[in-house]
C-alpha cells in the first residue's frame, strides 16, 4: 500500500495534517463493504515514534543518522496492507527520492503532500510552542531547516504526484489523495520495480568501479561543454552511448554542484546492481530531475 511522504517548513502543520489524512483514511476503511479495503491498516510514522529529538538536526552526524533510522521504520511497515504515511522533516531532494525507490522496489506507489505553511506563520507558530514549552525548533535551528529546505517538485517523478496544501484550508485533499494511492474500486495499484529500484547482490564485475567511472565521465562531459560554451544559458549536451542528452538550466550548473549530484547519486545506487549500460542514462535522467527545480 502507499507511502505519503509529508513535506514543508519546520512548525509548518505537518503533524496535524497527518493527523487528518489518518483519520480520513481510518473512516475509509471502517466504511467500506470491500475486503481489499477492510484489511488495510494506517502507519503513522514521525520523529517521536522512533524515538528522535529536535536536536538531531542541529549536526550533519546525528542528522544522518536520524534520516537512516526514520528510513529504517519506513521500509519495516511497507507492504501491500498498510498505508504508511511518512510525517518527517523531509526536506531533503535526496532523501525523498531514496524513499521513492524504497517504495517502488516493493511495488506501491507513493505521493508527497506538501503543507505550505509560509515561512513567517511557521516561525510564529514555532516562537509560540517554544514559549509554551511545548516543541519548537531553537531560533538559529529552525532558520538553518528553512535555509535548507529544498521545495518538492511535480516535474520530478519522486515528487509526484505532489498535492500542494495551502496554511488556510481547513482540510487535506484527502478524496483525491485516496484516489491517487488507493483508488475507488479499492484495488491495490501495484507499481513496476525498474533496474534502478530493485535491491538485490551485485553481480557484474567492478560494479562500484563502473558506477564511479560512468558518472565521472558525464560530469566531464558536462564540464568540457560548459568551457566550449561560456557564457550561454541552457543547452543539450550530448553524452557519448547515452540514450538522452543532458539539459542543462538557463543558469549553468557549477563543478562543485554537479559533483555533489554524482556523488548523492552514487550514495542512492551503491547498493543496487544496475547494469553498466543504465548507469550512465540513469544518471542523467537523474541530473535532468535536478535541474528542473
Amino acid at each position: 500500500m502507499p507511502l505519503i511522504l509529508i513535506a514543508g517548513y519546520p512548525s509548518s502543520g505537518k503533524t496535524y495534517r497527518s493527523q487528518q489524512l489518518v483519520e480520513y483514511f481510518k473512516q475509509k476503511v471502517i466504511s467500506s463493504d470491500d475486503p481489499k479495503v477492510k484489511r488495510l491498516t494506517i502507519q503513522h510514522i514521525d520523529d517521536q515514534s522512533v524515538g528522535l529529538s529536535r536536536d538531531v538536526y542541529a549536526a550533519a552526524k546525528p542528522e544522518k543518522d536520524a534520516r537512516a533510522t526514520f528510513s529504517s521504520a519506513i521500509k519495516r511497515h511497507l507492504n501491500r496492507d498498510t498505508i504508511v504515511i511518512a510525517d518527517g522533516m523531509n526536506y531533503i531532494k535526496g532523501f525523498r527520492y531514496q524513499l521513492y525507490c524504497e517504495a517502488k522496489a516493493v511495488q506501491t506507489p507513493n505521493c508527497v503532500v506538501h503543507v505550505g505553511t509560509p515561512v513567517e506563520k511557521c516561525r510564529d507558530l514555532n516562537n509560540a510552542a517554544l514559549e509554551a514549552g511545548t516543541g519548537g525548533y531553537e531560533p538559529e535551528l529552525f532558520d538553518n531547516l528553512v535555509f535548507r529546505f529544498e521545495e518538492p517538485n511535480g516535474m520530478s517523478r519522486w515528487d509526484a504526484p505532489l498535492f500542494t496544501l495551502p496554511h488556510d484550508d481547513p482540510e487535506p485533499p484527502s478524496d483525491a489523495i485516496w484516489e491517487a494511492m488507493v483508488g475507488s474500486d479499492g484495488k491495490a495499484k501495484v507499481v513496476r520495480p525498474n533496474a534502478a529500484t530493485v535491491l538485490k547482490p551485485a553481480s557484474e564485475q567492478n560494479y562500484l568501479y563502473e558506477l564511479d567511472k560512468a558518472t565521472s565521465d558525464v560530469v566531464g562531459a558536462i564540464s568540457v561543454w560548459l568551457q566550449d560554451h561560456a557564457g550561454e544559458g541552457g543547452g543539450d549536451v550530448t553524452i557519448p552511448n547515452a540514450e538522452q542528452a543532458v539539459t542543462l538550466p538557463t543558469t549553468a550548473p557549477s563543478l562543485p554542484q554537479l559533483q555533489r549530484l554524482r556523488r548523492q547519486f552514487i550514495g542512492l545506487n551503491r547498493q543496487h546492481s544496475l547494469s553498466k549500460s543504465r548507469i550512465c542514462d540513469l544518471f542523467i535522467d537523474y541530473l535532468n530531475d535536478s535541474f528542473q527545480r
